[in-house]
């Protein structure tokens, strides 16, 4: 089945074409076909587009919203852009979407119809800044292929659904958690769901007999516990803003900041919102960037000391969130490293390794420094805890949940 893959933001859109199917699911050979990425939609959108047996392409064009966006991609992938195509029109049998937020009521990922669409809308207010995007994206796929080709959501969230009440609820007034369901929903739950299960296909080990500490780390950073295939605490929480330091986020902090910076900077609670998401973590440290390749970088040059505390800082906090986790978990098999910083840094992994000798755990250098974007183990002989580094595939993911929705395969695997 080929399945096109739909990841909607605010002004960018990414996508894969993905060719899968039960069997190919089984013995990982899955096929992916296209690839690639818009950015400034609603302009002159860069474009990055990339095929089997193709050169990559980059160029701009005009794209006013995510509709033409989307028809874009088709025509793209079809050949009506290239000239030759990748697939025909009708070889797409299903498009799976990223949505941010699926709140209680969507533990799974679940084919949209209309009552899906409904209970969509009703959760925007619980991620405006994601939602809406996602729902254009559904809106563009149906319009450029038609209403009889599956739309498939796919949820950071579901995979959350597991944390038990303790977990899950803050220590506010139990009916805020009643009238609006404030409470810990948690987020990046597909990539964390992913990296779980390579792990289990890497070790050979059963879900029942598996648990790890999955650390999804990038300019969005996550930890999640997983016992027996099931989340049962990950660090952000009702937003995507708590928990550890990432590139613009503040992660964990008092929540008495928001009105002392608010009085004493004469700023709304909007402005202190902005700030906290979009001015703060290692960009707020460093006082330089987002980028912790670039934070490297000037700390080994130049010795920047702003640049070395917001890497120290970043470490520390997933530090604290492992040994918490191990702790909650009564120890863990193994801790995967995940995501652009996790994936792609053997510095950043080192420093939170370091000093986790109490726990069993020893990283080894060698190891560490060959695993630059490839997967593999990296602790050292003798380590209680295993270290493996894991390159997530969220898309791939989304794809294979389509599949299984779309066919009613087992959603469980």
């Amino acid at each position: 089945m080929h399945i096109l893959v739909l990841n909607v933001g605010s002004s960018s859109l990414k996508f894969q074409l993905i060719d899968t199917d039960g069997s190919a699911i089984a013995e990982s050979r899955d096929r992916r076909l296209a690839r690639g990425q818009l950015d400034r939609i609603g302009g002159e959108a860069i474009l990055t587009l990339e095929a089997t047996g193709r050169r990559p392409v980059k160029s701009t064009a005009t794209i006013r919203d995510h509709a033409a966006a989307v028809e874009y991609i088709i025509s793209w992938l079809t050949g009506d852009e290239s000239g030759v195509p990748i697939a025909k029109v009708s070889e797409i049998e299903a498009v799976g979407h990223r949505v941010v937020h699926g709140g209680e009521r969507f533990t799974q990922s679940t084919r949209v119809d209309d009552d899906v669409w409904r209970g969509l809308e009703e959760l925007i207010e619980l991620a405006p800044l994601h939602n809406p995007h996602n729902l254009r994206g559904i809106t563009a796929a149906r319009a450029a292929l038609g209403p009889g080709i599956p739309q498939v959501a796919v949820f950071d969230t579901a995979f959350h659904h597991t944390l038990r009440e303790m977990a899950y609820l803050y220590a506010l007034p139990y009916q805020l958690y009643r009238r609006y369901g404030v409470r810990r929903y948690g987020f990046h739950g597909t990539s964390h769901r992913y990296i779980a299960y390579r792990y289990r296909q890497l070790t050979g080990r059963s879900r029942e007999d598996t648990k790890i500490v999955t650390l999804h780390l990038g300019n969005g950073a996550s930890a999640c516990a997983i016992v027996g295939g099931e989340s049962i605490d990950t660090s952000m929480g009702f937003t995507p803003l708590e928990g550890l330091v990432m590139g613009t986020r503040s992660g964990d902090l008092d929540p008495a900041i928001l009105d002392f910076v608010s009085a004493k900077e004469g700023m709304s609670l909007r402005d202190v919102d902005a700030m906290l998401n979009k001015q703060s973590g290692l960009l707020g440290i460093s006082g330089l960037t987002a980028d912790m390749r670039e934070l490297l970088a000037e700390e080994q040059e130049n010795g920047d000391r702003r640049a070395r505390l917001a890497i120290d800082v970043f470490c520390y906090r997933v530090k604290k969130y492992l040994g918490a986790y191990l702790a909650a978990m009564n120890g863990a098999d193994a801790i995967v490293f995940a995501g652009g910083i996790g994936e792609n840094s053997p510095e950043v992994r080192a420093r939170i390794c370091r000093g986790l000798d109490w726990l069993g755990i020893a990283i080894d250098d060698t190891k560490n420094a060959s695993k630059v974007g490839v997967e593999g183990r990296i602790d050292a002989a003798g380590s209680r805890v295993e270290l493996w580094v894991i390159p997530t595939d969220e898309e791939l993911l989304i794809a294979r949940d389509t599949w299984r929705v779309v066919t009613g395969a087992d959603m469980n695997k």
